[in-house]
């Protein structure tokens, strides 16, 4: 075993480094060092002998929607609120045998109980064959769940969130984020790729290390199908439209040269705000580096204004939807669903008989009164 267990650097965008190694089960590990970092070349090799990594799940399709659902048995065995002295996501130590053996800056890595993956189509003899194969419809369908499941450590510190980190963290992430949904995009089966954060218990977060997932789906997302319908009944230039509305209204909360920020006009969520860039990218992987760059400073405002609204901190679901892989990309555009069920200081919106079973959403708050409210928190924000 060699010294080190990271391969040779490569330099990405705004001076971040990557440097690829691997677990002890042979999942992979990414290192992203952000610019200037003071950490050395070298990394620590994980020891740890792992049991061998679970089967890939298998999806079943709900012929009643078209849905198909992955019956991920493995991740009931997840870490559920484990103390800060054996969080699973800090570096190792002799006593906290973690998942990443090297301190780090931001660290990526194949979640050990994954909703898709390891297996990847090309590995799976039940894989999906192709969307049509997806789309059509019978009674006890089943396929392999390929793809791939990541987590993306955002700090080795044991709390946080995103909204917490330096502005250079935030960018060495949002670089991140750029290079794996390229990476994973080119994974054979894969059909739409989707970074997110979870925040808070309250939506059921069951570790308070600063940290997202990636999602990579061999299918495209009920969400995203219904977008791309949308684009197809109105036009590719949905999102320049969308923009131009949200412009002339009072629902905006921060603008940028590249990004702007808005509640939205039939907000589902008491707290939901939309962040778009301006120019149509698919993804992050087509962002440029002015865009990232403004993206960094614009979204931590965003996210420190959202936990400015009360006194603690605002559980939430930070979504970014990015076009699929291999249709739409024309016309559906990255960007941001932040959303919270937090509809006054001490009180959550469930999802009751009508949003839970129906799909039918009841609004709490309106829109311009919840763009107003984060609008005064994020002015009162330091400097």
């Amino acid at each position: 075993m060699p010294e080190t267990a990271a391969s040779a650097p490569v330099t990405l965008g705004a001076g971040v480094v990557r440097r690829t190694a691997s677990l002890a089960d042979g999942r992979e590990l990414l290192y992203y060092d952000d610019p200037g970092t003071t950490l050395g070349p070298d990394r620590a090799v994980d020891a740890r002998a792992l049991d061998p990594r679970p089967d890939t799940a298998t999806m079943r399709l709900d012929v009643l929607t078209g849905d198909w659902i992955s019956v991920a048995a493995a991740r009931q065995n997840r870490a559920f609120l484990p103390p800060a002295e054996l969080d699973p996501l800090a570096p190792q130590t002799p006593a906290n045998p973690s998942e990443i053996p090297a301190l780090y800056d931001v660290a990526v890595f194949e979640n050990r109980s994954p909703s898709f993956g390891p297996a990847l189509a090309t590995d799976a003899f039940d894989a999906p064959r192709g969307l049509d194969d997806l789309a059509t419809l019978g009674l006890g369908r089943t396929r392999t769940s390929v793809g791939r499941c990541e987590v993306v450590c955002f700090s080795p510190d044991t709390q946080g969130s995103f909204g917490t980190q330096t502005e250079t963290r935030a960018r060495t992430v949002i670089e991140a984020w750029a290079d794996r949904t390229a990476a994973l995009s080119a994974l054979p089966g894969v059909q739409q790729v989707f970074p997110f954060e979870n925040r808070g218990e309250a939506i059921g977060v069951t570790l308070g290390h600063p940290h997202g997932q990636i999602y990579a789906y061999p299918y495209v997302t009920p969400r995203t199908t219904r977008l791309l319908e949308s684009i197809e009944r109105t036009g590719t230039d949905l999102f320049d439209r969308i923009l131009e509305f949200e412009h002339a209204s009072s629902r905006v909360v921060l603008q940028g040269e590249h990004w702007t920020a808005f509640v939205p006009f039939a907000a589902h969520w008491p707290l939901e705000v939309h962040l778009v860039p301006h120019r149509h990218a698919a993804d992050f992987a087509e962002t440029t580096g002015p865009e990232r760059d403004e993206l960094a400073s614009l979204y931590l405002r965003l996210l420190r204004g959202v936990d400015a609204v009360y006194d603690s901190p605002t559980p939430y679901i930070a979504a970014w939807h990015q076009a699929p892989v291999n249709v739409g990309r024309d016309g559906a555009r990255l960007h941001l669903q932040l959303t919270s069920p937090r509809r006054a200081a001490d009180r959550l919106k469930f999802l009751a008989g009508s949003e839970a079973a129906m799909g039918a959403w009841i609004g709490d708050v309106p829109p311009e009164q919840a763009a107003e409210r984060l609008r005064d928190a994020i002015a009162e924000l330091p400097a």
